[in-house]
């Protein structure tokens, strides 16, 4: 409980020295009008007890205490309000059954893999607001934009494969992205589209809705192709980066994966950081109680023996 107390008036704990001083060679006259046991209380007699010197001295010295303000800080944190909107869109389609994208575990899916590298990429974007769209053969918003990372990487632990379909709508999923950030009010959208495939051939959403859509709102795209180039339309996801301002990225396995979300994150690096505040918690008040009942004992013990 009083890990991390201070006094924020140390140097008033010489005041104690005036006492000891003015009980060793002075005697404190005051009117009895008005302090009528001051001139007791501070009279120090070869007849009073140890008990009525320890609770005289215990409320002097308490009373220091309180006056030295003793506290102690709590800090907490703001979330911010202003930053990166990001939108994680994740293929989850049939074809990130695939093993073998991890060199040091082939018995992972590429959507294993994908899942680790990106929980690690939400940690480190601890500051922005961040949301999570789902695709195979339709997309869906898994998360809304939300600054709890912790949250978002538990959503991201419970994505499985198939879960949207088995096939790949690439476009209708980059909408969806762009839907989940066009209410933001922040001047940086970013959507990081991760895919293993190519665009379902007979998708109803065309690859010119999806890019107007994204620049009429400022979206700007990260495409990311993974497994062999022939994999996925390379060609396709270098046209998106170009028309939203992104850059896109391929990736072999799952090192060259990290190392494709540790670029983006240098590239959008957010200088936005939590606002800290330290809330003061004082103790004063109870060395003060502790005088003050040290005081009632003292008169009440030294009236009941009639000490003069």
């Amino acid at each position: 409980m009083f890990d991390g107390l201070y006094f924020q008036y140390p140097s008033l704990a010489s005041i104690i020295l005036l006492f000891i001083l003015c009980a060793v060679i002075c005697k404190m006259k005051l009117p009895s009008l008005y302090f009528p046991h001051i001139a007791q209380f501070m009279k120090v007699s070869s007849g009073a007890s140890w008990l009525l010197l320890f609770l005289k001295w215990l409320s002097i010295t308490m009373l220091i205490v309180s006056l030295m303000s003793p506290v102690k800080d709590k800090p907490y944190e703001l979330e911010p309000k202003k930053g990166y909107e990001i939108a994680l869109i994740l293929d989850a389609s049939e074809s990130m059954k695939a093993k073998g994208f991890d060199q040091n575990n082939k018995n992972l899916t590429r959507f294993d893999v994908v899942k680790e590298i990106v929980s690690d990429f939400i940690i480190s974007r601890k500051n922005d607001n961040m949301g999570v769209v789902v695709f195979g053969a339709y997309s869906f918003i898994a998360s809304p934009l939300t600054y709890d990372s912790n949250i978002l990487k538990d959503i991201v632990s419970n994505l499985y494969i198939g879960m949207a379909g088995k096939f790949t709508a690439l476009f209708e999923s980059l909408a969806q992205g762009v839907n989940l950030l066009k209410s933001s009010k922040s001047t940086t959208k970013i959507a990081i589209l991760l895919t293993d495939g190519y665009n379902t051939p007979d998708s109803e959403f065309p690859f010119d809705t999806a890019i107007d859509f994204a620049k009429k709102h400022s979206v700007k795209v990260y495409p990311i192709g993974i497994g062999e180039p022939n994999e996925y339309n390379k060609k396709m996801l270098d046209e998106i980066a170009k028309q939203t301002g992104g850059v896109s990225f391929g990736a072999i396995n799952a090192s060259e994966l990290s190392l494709v979300y540790a670029k983006i994150n240098e590239l959008e690096k957010s200088e936005i950081e939590n606002e800290t505040f330290s809330y003061l918690r004082y103790y004063y008040i109870f060395a003060l109680l502790i005088s003050f009942f040290s005081l009632l004992l003292y008169m009440f013990f030294k009236n009941k023996r009639g000490y003069n």
